[in-house]
């Protein structure tokens, strides 16, 4: 009655069973998970449900156009917006809409960050391209917006020729043009902002929703709150 055998070799050189990989945090919406109005904790009684399922968020980019769909709930589909450089921009007083150029992001209520990192949220305040704006303006009124003021109008006189010999009008289309231009106001501020060739804009679609970044440009008393908003942010 002497010491164990010795247990063979082959049961401690037994390979060591691999470490599963770790799983995703999922993102959740619901509000089980929180305390109660009181500081108290809930006691779980369900786990989480498909329905309250979260997705990072998009954070779309000044860029080349890349959009990816995402099958939602329903079989419904979702067009994530990664990257977006264009959009149909409207022009409310002119009843003008235009496909334009998103040039920059200057303002976001939500950060600073996100205007830092330009990103395009629903109602950031961006810079488009005033070019397709001017074209049209031009062709409707006669009237160049980049020229300004009483000199603006010798200039044009001077031109004159040279345009005639361009784009030949009838006297039809020039007392049409002079008549349209008698009853045409302009916001002021509006007015200067064609001399840089930039239009302040506001984001009226969510670019990570429906893949689009279309809006409409600001004018009145919402252009003079957000040009207030800039300067207070330059100082």
């Amino acid at each position: 009655q002497g010491s164990p055998r010795p247990r063979p070799l082959s049961f401690c050189t037994s390979p060591a069973p691999e470490p599963k990989p770790a799983a995703a945090m999922g993102i959740s919406r619901d509000s089980r998970h929180k305390h109660r109005a009181t500081g108290g904790r809930r006691n779980l009684h369900q786990k989480k449900r498909k329905f309250e399922m979260g997705r990072p968020a998009a954070l779309c980019k000044i860029g080349a156009k890349r959009v990816r769909p995402v099958r939602c709930r329903g079989g419904n589909m979702k067009y994530r917006g990664l990257r977006i450089d264009a959009g149909n921009f409207s022009w409310g007083s002119e009843n003008c809409t235009k496909k334009v150029r998103i040039l920059d992001v200057v303002y976001n209520a939500t950060s600073n960050e996100l205007v830092r990192t330009k990103t395009l949220t629903k109602n950031s305040i961006v810079q488009i391209d005033a070019q397709t704006y001017l074209q049209w303006y031009l062709k409707k009124y006669g009237v160049d917006l980049r020229k300004k003021g009483k000199g603006a109008k010798k200039e044009a006189g001077k031109d004159g020729k040279e345009e005639e010999e361009v784009e030949k009008k009838s006297r039809h289309v020039i007392f049409k043009l002079k008549a349209r231009e008698a009853k045409q106001k302009m916001d002021p501020a509006v007015e200067d902002q064609f001399q840089s060739g930039r239009l302040l804009a506001s984001v009226a679609s969510r670019p990570g929703q429906s893949g689009r970044c279309d809006g409409y440009v600001l004018e009145g008393e919402e252009l003079t709150f957000y040009k207030r908003k800039l300067e207070k942010k330059k100082k």
